[in-house]
């Protein structure tokens, strides 16, 4: 017998792979290529990612602030009357809180103040309430010399802007506050010549307040009226229907007192 030589199948050792070459993966042709780790640092935000997410930051410097106002302007039914309604109401604070950085004439301070509260009372009461939400009021006086508050709303198929109707009560309850803090102040500084000034604004403001908060309430009281004697009776006539009618305005009304 001849002896036999085994002979290796493969004549050289097989190379390792090479550490430099990228895997490929066989188990999906369709797999999604890796993607770059995102690394967050406090105080930065994460770079890469495209899409709508950055439309709902909040405004963090004074552009941002200022763009959002530039859209509260465009986005209003009525522009010029918001804005004059922020200017009299901002325009009397600043002259009440930096007129005596440019003038000790306290006559002349107190007078500015006066006129633009003056003003800011009767643009909001005749001018501001009925173009941005469609309410008014007044105090009348009858001929027995009984006075009376009378209430004036707009037609309720005719809704107010909702920009210029959130904006319009944002004033109305927030500067009485405003007004209520520099009143504190004062009487901790003990600064009484400047009582006075305080005690008319919030007069004016709280009565602007009061006023259109009851003629909100009048309109959606008779708007309710007006819904459960046209609609609500569902076409049941005689007693059927006036019971029906007389409960959903005793319901509907009573949410609204």
């Amino acid at each position: 017998m001849s002896n036999s030589v085994s002979t290796p199948l493969l004549s050289s050792t097989i190379e390792p792979d090479d550490p430099g070459e990228p895997e490929v993966s066989l188990g999906n042709i369709n797999a999604a290529p890796a993607r770059s780790p995102v690394v967050l640092t406090p105080g930065a935000k994460p770079t890469g990612q495209s899409g709508g997410g950055g439309s709902g930051a909040m405004a963090t410097n004074a552009g941002d602030a200022e763009s959002g106002i530039a859209r509260v302007f465009r986005e209003s039914a009525h522009p010029v009357a918001l804005f004059f309604l922020y200017f009299f109401r901002v325009a009397a604070i600043t002259v009440y809180l930096l007129c005596g950085f440019f003038t000790s004439n306290y006559v002349l301070s107190t007078v500015i103040v006066v006129v633009l509260l003056a003003m800011d009372f009767w643009n909001c009461r005749n001018v501001a309430g009925r173009t941005l939400v469609g309410l008014r009021y007044w105090n009348q006086v009858d001929e027995d010399g009984e006075s009376y508050w009378v209430f004036e709303s707009r037609d309720p198929s005719r809704p107010a802007n909702p920009v210029d109707s959130k904006m319009f009560w944002i004033a109305i309850y927030s500067f009485p506050f405003l007004w209520l803090a520099l009143l504190i102040v004062s009487v901790l500084k003990l600064s009484a010549s400047f009582i006075p000034i305080v005690v008319l604004a919030l007069v004016f403001n709280i009565s602007n307040a009061v006023g259109f908060t009851y003629a909100d309430r009048d309109a959606k009281q008779r708007w309710a009226n007006q819904l459960a004697s046209s609609g609500w009776s569902m076409g049941m006539g005689g007693i059927g229907g006036q019971i029906l009618s007389g409960v959903v305005k005793n319901s509907v009304g009573r949410v609204f007192r």
